[in-house]
């Protein structure tokens, strides 16, 4: 009997769980940085803040964070956003919004190059803008 109980506990569980259509249905997009303020050169052990400024182009965009990818020397950035899916989302012209974080120069890097997100060109390729930023020791 306790087993039959508990089975049917776990059924209701799980039926209870199970996800809807409800709420509202939204996508993540990453953003062109429009612009961006870089040190001339980082000192090493040194933190830094690293301001960009980027455009919303709808209500419906939210700021998530940035986008922050690292492989070896190269920190490539962008604007994380999530998009709300709706029929009533207005296209916005605003000034840039600036957002920062946190950048630790790390010892073993004679420089850094970092790679914002400018957008898609014609074909659908990201560009990008690089800048190399040298390390002092």
């Amino acid at each position: 009997m306790k087993r039959l109980a508990l089975l049917l506990l776990a059924i209701f569980a799980l039926n209870s769980c199970s996800p809807s259509d409800d709420g509202p249905e939204f996508h993540y997009e990453v953003l062109p940085v429009e612009s961006y303020t870089l040190p001339a050169s980082f000192d090493m052990n040194q933190n830094y803040e690293i301001k960009v400024k980027y455009k919303k182009p709808s209500n419906c965009h939210y700021y998530q964070g940035i986008y922050y990818e690292k492989d070896g020397q190269t920190r490539t950035i962008g604007v994380q956003t999530s998009v709300l899916e709706a029929d009533n989302c207005a296209p916005l012209d605003e000034e840039p919004v600036e957002v920062s974080f946190q950048f630790l120069c790390t010892p073993g890097n004679d420089h850094y190059t970092f790679k914002f997100y400018k957008g898609e060109d014609a074909e659908g390729n990201n560009v990008f803008e690089e800048v190399t930023v040298p390390v002092t020791y």
